[in-house]
């Protein structure tokens, strides 16, 4: 679903690296058509230091959450972030994130990153859309629908955050 969208790609510089060293060379549907899609569609990257190689086509460097602002505010496509932990942090940080689609797997394979960082701002979404895939896989779709509401809920809410 949220392919089948209008988006480009915001993504941190690692990830960044790691699709950009891998979808470029793939154009054909053995993906599932993902490879055209990828090469086709715009890509920001994200990163305040270095140099980054941004020659896969139509990718842009970003180097700061301000220039993401910027992009965010023009008329353009959605832009879907995937992986990127600390641009995520930094995104729910400043409030920049409009929805957001969560995989739950059911394996556990030891720590790992976290979603939401310590001291991230609260932020309220509710839950639009869940899937559960015959392997368990866990996936669900939540919208921001404002800041967060303490005591009793306003009339016509559940109260559910």
């Amino acid at each position: 679903r949220v392919f089948a969208e209008k988006f480009d790609l915001l993504l941190g510089r690692k990830t960044y690296e790691i699709f950009a060293a891998y979808w470029p060379y793939y154009d054909d549907d053995t993906h599932g058509g993902i490879a055209k899609l990828f090469n086709a569609i715009g890509k920001y990257v994200v990163s305040r230091s270095g140099d980054v190689d941004t020659s896969w086509s139509r990718s842009r460097l970003l180097r700061d959450i301000a220039d993401v602002k910027r992009v965010k505010e023009e008329d353009g496509p959605n832009l879907v972030t995937q992986g990127s932990t600390e641009l995520v942090h930094a995104l729910l940080a400043n409030d920049l994130v409009d929805a957001m689609s969560v995989f739950t797997v059911p394996v556990v394979l030891g720590g790992g990153k976290k979603l939401f960082a310590d001291g991230s701002v609260p932020h309220r979404f509710r839950l639009a859309a869940s899937r559960v895939s015959t392997s368990g896989l866990l996936i669900g779709h939540y919208e921001r629908v404002g800041d967060i509401i303490l005591g009793d809920p306003p009339p016509g809410e559940d109260g559910d955050q």
